[in-house]
Parts: structure tokens; C-alpha cells; sequence
């Protein structure tokens, strides 16, 4: 089965708008586990933008269902990982002028560091995942350094659908089925997310390789007219419709 983790990220963005306890992100991650969700991911923010360190030490205490911490590719973040030991680290770029994660981690250009940034985090038992584009070069290199996992970013196809671009779409869904099927064949395990919606998840769910799609921006924001528990039901629906 297709597995569907649940980003929180932001639910602790509208927390943070009013400076308030609400919503509390671990109570989403509830409701998402409670809807189908497979796991929990949340981005710990070099700038604390959203999740906070508390959230963490909350969700590794009281969540259930594996977590995915998402995390920039630093001492400090390396030292909270070690500290909590989630079941998986991803390790994503990370600028702070950025509104969200542009593009994927530079594997190719970084294979040195990387190979022994990750290196503490697997002995430790996390299962460690790079956020990467579909190029073969980032592919092989992800595999190279023994990373687990890939997760294969989707913004651009997903960018592409909203504005219409077809040809574009078409085409960057292509290169996101060959990225897979490389990194499969390499003894990856094959994971895609951001920017996905209800309109954009069918065709990514349909690639076989792909064992876990993350999701969350567009289940918060769609949770606002039909609720958390809806959005999430509907967007396993439609994977499962589509893995079928």
C-alpha cells in the first residue's frame, strides 16, 4: 500500500500567527492518524518558523504513528535528531528568505559532507531520507553516500498543473517516473512530495516506485472548508484510487 504522511507544519503556522497554544499540532497529528494517515512529518526550522523545538519533544512523546523530522543539514539539527531519535530524518535545503523548500538538496555537490553528516544519524537508528530532484546525478549520489530513501520533489509538476502549463507538467512527470524507477533500481526506497493537491496527487501516486507520498500544505488549507478528517480521507481515496 501507498503510504500517506501527514505534514503539520502548518498547523503551527496559524498557531503562530496569534501566538496562542491553538491548534496545537500534535492534537492534528491525531486527527491525521485517526484519518488514515500512515505517519507524521514536521520541518524544524533553522528560524523556528513554524514547529517548535517544544513540538517536537511533544510529538515524540505522546505520537503514535512514526515521525518524519525534516531538518537543514546542521550541527545543531543533527544534535536534536540524536537527542529524539524520530524513526526517519529527511534532510532538506534550507534558506531563510525562502517561503517554502525550494528545490532539492545539491547530493552531487555536497557528497563529502553529507556522507558523514548522515552517518552519526543511521548508526543511531533513524532512517535517513534526502529531499532530492529527479536527476540521475542527485540520484546516484544519494545512494553513493547510504541514504535509505529518496523523496523526490514535486513542486515544479505541481507548480505547472496550477498554471496551466501542460506540456511542462507532462514533461516533468516523466522525468519524476524515470528519477524513480533509477533510484528504485539503485536499492532506494522511493518517497515524493510538495505541492501536492487533490488535482495533482493521481498521476504521482500512480508510479509504482513510489512507496510514501508527504503531504501537508494543501490538506491544512483545504481542512479549513471541509476539516482535518475529510481532507486527509479524501487524499487517501484518491491515492488508493490511483495505486489501484
Amino acid at each position: 500500500m501507498l503510504r500517506l504522511g501527514v505534514n503539520i507544519d502548518h498547523v503551527a503556522t496559524i498557531r503562530n500567527a496569534r501566538g496562542t497554544p491553538w491548534p496545537d499540532p500534535v492534537r492534528a497529528a491525531e486527527l491525521a492518524e485517526a484519518a488514515g494517515a500512515d505517519g507524521i512529518t514536521a520541518h524544524l526550522r533553522e528560524d523556528r518558523r513554524h514547529i517548535s523545538d517544544a513540538d517536537i519533544d511533544n510529538l515524540m512523546a505522546q505520537l503514535r504513528l512514526p515521525l518524519n523530522l525534516e531538518m537543514a543539514a546542521t550541527p545543531e539539527m543533527q544534535a536534536i535528531a540524536l537527542r529524539h531519535r524520530p524513526h526517519a530524518v529527511c534532510i532538506v535545503p534550507e534558506k531563510r528568505e525562502e517561503r517554502t523548500t525550494e528545490g532539492g538538496l545539491d547530493v552531487a555537490g555536497n557528497e563529502a559532507h553529507l556522507a558523514g553528516f548522515i552517518a552519526p544519524l543511521r548508526d543511531a537508528g533513524c532512517r535517513v531520507s534526502l529531499f532530492i530532484g529527479h536527476e540521475p546525478a542527485q540520484i546516484e549520489a544519494a545512494a553513493r553516500i547510504g541514504a535509505a530513501v529518496v523523496e523526490l520533489h514535486t513542486g515544479a509538476y505541481c507548480d505547472f498543473d496550477t498554471e496551466g502549463r501542460v506540456a511542462e507538467r507532462d514533461a516533468e512527470l516523466a522525468a519524476l517516473r524515470k528519477g524513480a524507477a533509477l533510484a528504485a533500481s539503485l536499492g532506494l526506497e522511493v518517497h515524493a512530495g510538495h505541492g501536492l493537491t487533490f488535482d495533482t496527487v493521481g498521476p504521482i501516486a500512480a508510479i509504482p516506485e513510489f512507496k510514501e507520498l508527504n503531504i501537508g500544505h494543501f490538506l491544512i488549507a483545504e481542512s479549513v472548508f471541509i476539516g482535518l478528517d475529510q481532507a486527509i480521507r479524501e487524499m487517501r481515496r484518491r491515492m488508493d484510487a490511483a495505486r489501484a
